[in-house]
This record gives C-alpha cells, sequence and structure tokens, in this order.
C-alpha cells in the first residue's frame, strides 16, 4: 500500500483491477493505524510497569454483554450472568474493557489514582478501534465487519494473555530501617 492512500481509498479501486483488502489485511491496517492507543500497547507499557495486582475475570461467552451497573451496594461489573463486585466506578471501567476483550486475567493497578486516568485511555482505545472496524470496513457486508473485528479481539487477547497478568499479591518494599543493627 501506497504511503498516505488510507484503507478506504484502496477498496475504492475495486474496478481498477485492485482488489479489496482481506480482513485480515485490514485487521493489520487498523491495528497499525492504532499505534500507542492498541489496547495490548497501553497495557504492556503503561499498565504492566507499574504495581498490580492480579484479578481474574470470568469468560464471556460470545453475545453475552458486559455492562457498569450501580446498585445499593456500590458498583458492579455484568459479565453475562456473573457480577463482580468493584471498589470503584473507575475499576469497573477498566475491567470492563479487559471484559469484553475476553481475558481471563488481567494486572490492576494496586494504586486507584491511576486506575481512572488508564480506564480512560483504554475506553477510548477500544471506541477508536470499534469506529475505525465501521469506518474503513463500513461498505462491506456485516459478516466481513463482524470477522475483522473477532480478527482484532482476537489478537488483543492472545497479546494481554502474553503478557500476563502480574502476581496475585503486589510486591511491597519490606526494607524500613527502622532500627540500626547492633553488631
Amino acid at each position: 500500500m501506497a504511503a498516505g492512500q488510507t484503507v478506504a481509498a484502496q477498496t475504492a479501486r475495486v474496478g481498477e483491477d485492485a482488489r479489496p483488502l482481506s480482513s485480515e489485511a485490514l485487521a493489520l491496517e487498523i491495528e497499525a493505524a492504532l499505534d500507542a492507543s492498541w489496547p495490548p500497547r497501553i497495557y504492556r507499557e503503561r499498565i504492566l510497569p507499574l504495581r498490580t495486582r492480579s484479578y481474574r475475570l470470568p469468560q464471556a461467552t460470545g453475545k453475552a454483554d458486559v455492562i457498569v451497573q450501580h446498585t445499593l451496594l456500590g458498583v458492579e461489573l455484568k459479565v453475562g450472568h456473573r457480577r463482580l463486585s468493584c471498589p470503584d466506578l473507575a475499576t469497573a471501567r477498566y475491567l470492563s474493557v479487559f471484559a469484553r476483550l475476553g481475558c481471563a486475567a488481567v494486572a490492576v493497578p494496586y494504586d486507584i489514582t491511576r486506575t481512572s486516568p488508564l480506564a480512560d485511555e483504554l475506553e477510548s482505545s477500544w471506541q477508536r478501534m470499534l469506529l475505525l472496524i465501521e469506518h474503513e470496513a463500513g461498505a462491506r457486508s456485516r459478516a466481513f465487519r463482524a470477522r475483522v473485528r473477532r480478527l482484532l479481539l482476537s489478537k488483543a487477547r492472545g497479546e494481554i494473555e502474553q503478557a500476563g497478568a502480574g502476581t496475585a499479591v503486589p510486591q511491597f518494599n519490606q526494607n524500613t530501617k527502622q532500627r540500626l543493627r547492633r553488631t
């Protein structure tokens, strides 16, 4: 593909001996367009270097909805028929992105002040990915768009699982030096 030429421009030339992009090629183009806002990249570069704890998510089936709910007891993340109690809205929003990706376990920042900006960034990345799918494959069939989305979700889930979910309990610096050692 020529530099500066968009995927939509290439697919518009279908009548001129140019073949439309396959779903795999379009998925790679969308991943490249997301660049720094690709969810696994945010996860590897911005989340894993922090002090984190691992969190297991229930596996969502194909059509399971992921919903953040406000209840009398607090905030819950509903994944299919399972409800997960969350300490705050930011954590529920953060976990909802990974639940939509279908991740089984992820790292959650231990410092709650960092969760909200990361949740904002992940949600923006998620929405941008969906908008790029619709924009670049809007003229194609619904099945084609679903295939591109499935490929992107599978690739993102694989990269996040490969990066790992961190330790179950965060590491703490135990060296306090409160007393002088006597020799």
